[in-house]
């Protein structure tokens, strides 16, 4: 029971040891020059000991090193425990692979704290400032261009370079020439995707169009070319490629920028007050790229034949030469790092200066963020070459010998056939399902979610169904891989239930479901999803691993549209109850 004491003892006990201090006491002398003018009062730099340093930086580090390490070590433990106890197998390279996961978590620290503080402003700053000083045309141009760059400087876009050295020539040509001859065309074919969904994305928000047409617009396209790339052999092998680009490009760097830019320039024109403010841009971010990577994938079987890229890379492998030192570690991925950020720098700061001719407030700030952004980039390469993608090619190898015979495992198949695929399907399934749940991203959705619904649609319930979702979507992209079926098999059902779901949902929650497949591929679960899809396709021999993170996408938004649905339902049915009994209480309070 709670004790209750009077006010004035209370005061009392409180003001013991209490010490009171004159104001006059605290502040500086008023000194006055010869002329008796005041004298303006410079306070002395504060010197702090490096203890009091370290006490002032570690609560703020811990949290953000902490929500890095909470995303990133529950998936690695899960990799490495399943490879110990199901598999039966030792981790190859562990010392350099959880050295490389410490380097993914300090360069995400590093990266995400530069993105705050060094490139989210200049989004914030030109969404503001751009309407008000340039055309329309001009404005839709910038975000075009934001949207080339920002790709460029997302984080899991090396993962997808780095699945080139996978793929043999021989089985996939135009694959193989995409990724690697091709490869910074690629990134610029998705570039050019997301450029497109940025200025899409911010019409959108200028003229409240709704996200349904939108939707209904640019599926037609991208279902109607892959039903093309299905028929043509070489090209149905790039079809899993081109549908895993639209789960890469919106990560940690594409969807704030491009959404702070397009609700800064809605909120401008004042017509930024809208609850579904700032959803749908993810979505066309997702969709355009896939779109833009099955063209050029088009181009590229009109440019060469499948026999000159087999020809060419044989003659470059028979041509032995040492590696230029840029093409080496640290350097390559030091190089990477610069030319992802520093271009994108340069540009926001031409854009800035030369077009607004505006200054910067803060510089300083500005200048340690990008600084902090640049550098975590090279950490995060450092620790993708050497932690994510290298524990998610070894899980994947390996997961193939629960069912069939693979050169790298002894007595192999360690189960029979049935109980085998069962593991396989099933450590898929959680795997996905748990790198959801630990996606900081997920979390902030469903507050907003929460929120926008007025508690209907309440933040867990959504967390689970992404969740599930995305575990159903990677159980079915192993599977894909296992049977060997194509990915049109699943990708055009799935968008046509999509679409039939979308049709009878309300705008609000359609916005939620599309856009909640973006939130899904973090720049953790990108690579290593994309590495043991990869590592899985390689030890089964398989053309391609590519289409589980396609299936990734897919997953959560039938997942949540489906919820809606239900949700939806209940309060219809809940307002329905609720007017019938106010009809029948009338009724029997009416005089006879």
């Amino acid at each position: 029971m709670p004790t209750k004491i009077r006010f004035g003892a209370f005061v009392r006990e409180i003001t013991v040891q209490q010490d009171r201090i004159s104001y006059n006491n605290i502040t500086p002398k008023i000194w006055r020059d010869a002329e008796g003018n005041e004298i303006p009062y410079r306070a002395p730099r504060i010197r702090l000991r490096p203890i009091d340093a370290y006490r002032l930086i570690k609560p703020y580090v811990s949290v953000r090193f902490l929500e890095q390490v909470r995303a990133v070590v529950p998936l690695a433990i899960y990799l490495m425990l399943f490879q110990w106890l199901i598999l039966q197998q030792e981790i190859l390279d562990a010392g350099i692979i959880t050295a490389g996961l410490v380097a993914v978590i300090i360069g995400l620290m590093l990266f995400m704290e530069g993105l705050k503080v060094g490139l989210m402003p200049f989004g914030e700053t030109l969404g503001i400032i751009l309407p008000a000083k340039a055309h329309l045309n001009v404005v839709l141009l910038i975000a075009f261009l934001l949207g080339i760059g920002v790709t460029f400087a997302e984080p899991a876009i090396g993962a997808l370079k780095a699945a080139g050295q996978i793929v043999r020539v021989e089985s996939a040509p135009y694959l193989y020439a995409l990724l690697n001859d091709w490869s910074e065309v690629l990134v610029l074919g998705v570039g050019l995707g997301v450029g497109m969904a940025a200025v899409l994305g911010t019409l959108r928000f200028l003229y409240g169009w709704s996200l349904k047409p939108l939707i209904y617009l640019t599926l037609l396209p991208t279902l109607g070319l892959t039903i093309y790339l299905t028929t043509v052999p070489e090209l149905h092998k790039t079809l899993g490629l081109a549908w895993d680009c639209g789960a890469v490009t919106t990560g940690p760097v594409t969807v704030p920028l491009v959404l702070s830019l397009g609700i800064g320039i809605a909120a401008a024109a004042g017509k930024g007050q809208s609850s579904l403010s700032g959803f749908g841009i993810v979505t066309l971010a997702s969709l355009f790229p896939i779109i833009g990577v099955q063209l050029l994938a088009i181009y590229l079987s009109f440019a060469t034949t499948p026999e000159a890229i087999i020809a060419g890379a044989e003659h470059s492998a028979a041509v032995i030469t040492p590696p230029a030192w840029y093409a080496q570690t640290p350097w390559t991925e030091i190089i990477t790092g610069l030319r992802a950020i520093v271009p994108l720098v340069l540009f926001l700061f031409l854009v800035m200066r030369v077009l607004l001719k505006e200054r910067f407030k803060h510089p300083g700030n500005i200048v340690y963020g990008i600084t902090l952004t640049v550098l975590g980039m090279i950490v995060f390469n450092l620790g993708l070459t050497y932690g994510l993608s290298k524990l998610g090619a070894q899980s994947g190898s390996l997961v193939p010998a629960s069912f069939m015979d693979i050169a790298a495992v002894q007595n192999d198949p360690l189960f029979t056939l049935a109980l085998g695929l069962a593991i396989a399907i099933a450590f898929a399934w959680i795997l996905g399902f748990g790198a959801t749940l630990a996606e900081p991203a997920l979390n902030a959705l469903g507050l907003t979610v929460q929120n926008l619904t007025n508690g209907a649609f309440p933040k867990q319930l959504l967390i689970y169904a992404v969740s599930l979702g995305v575990g159903f979507g990677l159980a079915l992209g192993v599977a894909k891989i296992v049977f060997e079926f194509s990915l049109a098999w699943l990708l055009i059902p799935g968008y046509a239930l999509a679409i039939l779901l979308t049709i009878f949902s309300t705008e609000e929650y359609v916005n939620i479901a599309w856009d909640s497949a973006g939130v899904t591929t973090g720049p953790v679960t990108v690579p290593l999803v994309l590495a043991m899809g990869l590592g899985f396709g390689n030890a089964m021999h398989a053309i391609e691993g590519f289409g589980i993170l396609a299936m990734a996408s897919i997953g959560p938004i039938l997942s949540v549209l489906s919820t809606g649905l239900w949700i939806q339902w209940k309060v219809r049915r809940k307002h329905r109850r609720y007017d019938e009994s106010m009809h029948l209480s009338e009724t029997e309070e009416a005089p006879a």
